[in-house]
C-alpha cells in the first residue's frame, strides 16, 4: 500500500490524464512507481511505455501547476545575456532553464514550478529584484535546452544556427523555384513570338505569290495561306495579350534583384565577409555586389564538443545556396532580356514586312493589313526595348563577379 502511495505522489502532476480518460488511476500509479524504480522521469514511462502524446503531457502539467507550458524548439531566440553564469550541471539537477526575455521579465521553463528550491535557485541567479515568470516544461525538453544552448559559445550556438541556416536554405530554394517558374513563363512568351513569326511568313508568301499573278489557278491556295497567317497571327497576339494581362506575370528587373537580396540577407548575420578581397563598389550593380558578397563569405566555427563538422558544412552549404540563388536571378533577368529581344526581332519583322508590302504593291484593301502589321511591329519593338534595356549594365558586371570562381 505504501508503494502505491509513493507512485501516486510522483505521478500526481499528470492526474488530469485520468480525468480526461486517457488512462486509469492505477495505470498512472504504476507508471509513477516504475519511474521511481528505474530512476527516470514519469513522463518517459507515460510517453514511451503507455503512448501518451507529448502535447497531452504538457497540457496536464499546465493544468496542474496553473501556468503556461513551453516546448523545446532550437529556433527559440534565447538572449545571450541570459546564458551568462549558468551552470549546466546545476540546471540539469534542478530542471529549469531561462528560455526568453519579455521586456524586463525572464521566462523560465521548469519541470516543477511549485518547487520552492527551484524558485530559490532562480532568484539566486537573477537577483532578488529581478522579475521572472515560470512556464512548465517536460524534463526532457529542459535537458535539450541545456545541451543545445550551454555547450557552445553563446554568440555561435551551433544547434540554433544549423536550424536557422536550414530555414534560410528553404527560403532561397523557394525563391529559386519561383525564378524557374518565371523563366518558364518567359519561354512560353518566346514560343508565341515564334507563332507570330510563322503567321507573318505565311502572309508575306501568300501576298507576294498572289500579287505576282503568274499562277492564277493557285489563287485560292494563296488566299488560304494569307488566311492561315492571319489566324496564326491572331492566336499569337491573343496569347501575348493574355500573358501581359495575366495575374501571374513576372516582376520587373529591380523587383527580381530586391527579392534576391532579401533571400540572401542571412550572409551578413551568419557568415563573415573576408575583408582581404574587398573591391571598390563604384560601377557595380546591386546584383553584382550580391554575387561578390556571396563569393567572399567564410564561416568560422569555434571548437567544442557540440560544434561538429556538420556545423561548418551547414554554413558552407548555405553560402553555396546563396551563390546559386544570385546566379538564378542572373539567369532570370537574362531570360527576361532574351524575351525582350524576341519582341524586338518579331516587331522588326512585322514592321519591315508591312512596310515592304505597302510600298511594293499597289493600293488595295489589303493595305489595311499592312498598316496593322507596321503598327503592331512598332509596339512590339518598344515593348521589347523596355524588357531588355535594364540588362545593359548587368552583363559586364556579372562576368567580373564570376572571376572569383
Amino acid at each position: 500500500m505504501k508503494t502505491m502511495t509513493v507512485g501516486a505522489d510522483v505521478a500526481m502532476p499528470f492526474r488530469p490524464l485520468v480525468e480526461w480518460g486517457l488512462l486509469g488511476l492505477q495505470d498512472l500509479t504504476r507508471a509513477g512507481e516504475a519511474a521511481r524504480l528505474r530512476d527516470i522521469e514519469v513522463e518517459e514511462v507515460l510517453r514511451y511505455d503507455l503512448g501518451i502524446p507529448r502535447r497531452k503531457l504538457l497540457e496536464a502539467l499546465s493544468l496542474s501547476f496553473g501556468c503556461e507550458w513551453v516546448e523545446y524548439d532550437e529556433r527559440i531566440p534565447v538572449p545571450p545575456e541570459l546564458l551568462d553564469g549558468l551552470d549546466a550541471q546545476r540546471l540539469a539537477f534542478m530542471l529549469w532553464f531561462p528560455v526568453a526575455l519579455d521586456r524586463e521579465t525572464v521566462i523560465v521553463a521548469a519541470r516543477n514550478p511549485m518547487d520552492p528550491a527551484v524558485e530559490k535557485d532562480v532568484r539566486k541567479w537573477l537577483g532578488q529584484g529581478a522579475k521572472f515568470e515560470f512556464m512548465v516544461a517536460l524534463a526532457e525538453d529542459i535537458c535539450f535546452f541545456i545541451g543545445d544552448f550551454l555547450n557552445s559559445d553563446p554568440e555561435h550556438l551551433s544547434g540554433n544556427e544549423r536550424t536557422s541556416l536550414a530555414m534560410w536554405r528553404n527560403t532561397m530554394a523557394g525563391w529559386r523555384t519561383k525564378l524557374a517558374t518565371y523563366r518558364t513563363h518567359f519561354a512560353r512568351v518566346r514560343t508565341y513570338m515564334a507563332l507570330l513569326d510563322a503567321g507573318l511568313t505565311f502572309i508575306l508568301v501568300g501576298r507576294t505569290a498572289l500579287k505576282n499573278g503568274h499562277t492564277v489557278q493557285y489563287a485560292p491556295f494563296y488566299w488560304a495561306m494569307i488566311a492561315s497567317g492571319l489566324v496564326l497571327t491572331l492566336l499569337g497576339m491573343i496569347s501575348y495579350y493574355r500573358i501581359k494581362r495575366s495575374y501571374f506575370r513576372p516582376p520587373k528587373h529591380q523587383t527580381l534583384i530586391e527579392v534576391t537580396a532579401a533571400s540572401v540577407q542571412f550572409l551578413e548575420d551568419y557568415q563573415f565577409v573576408d575583408p582581404g578581397e574587398e573591391r571598390a563598389k563604384e560601377g557595380k550593380t546591386m546584383l553584382a555586389r550580391l554575387f561578390d558578397l556571396a563569393n567572399r563569405t567564410v564561416a568560422v566555427i569555434e571548437g567544442s564538443h557540440d560544434n561538429k563538422a556538420r556545423s561548418l558544412l551547414a554554413h558552407q552549404r548555405s553560402a553555396f545556396s546563396a551563390q546559386r540563388t544570385v546566379a538564378a536571378c542572373y539567369r532570370t533577368i537574362y531570360a527576361r532580356a532574351r524575351t525582350g529581344l524576341s519582341f524586338i526581332g518579331t516587331g522588326v519583322s512585322f514592321a519591315g514586312g508591312g512596310l515592304g508590302l505597302f510600298e511594293y504593291f499597289r493600293p488595295s484593301f489589303l493595305n489595311v493589313l499592312d498598316i496593322f502589321m507596321m503598327a503592331a511591329g512598332l509596339l512590339m519593338i518598344v515593348d521589347g526595348i523596355i524588357w531588355s534595356w535594364p540588362i545593359r549594365e548587368e552583363n559586364y558586371e556579372a562576368l567580373k563577379s564570376a572571376e572569383a570562381f
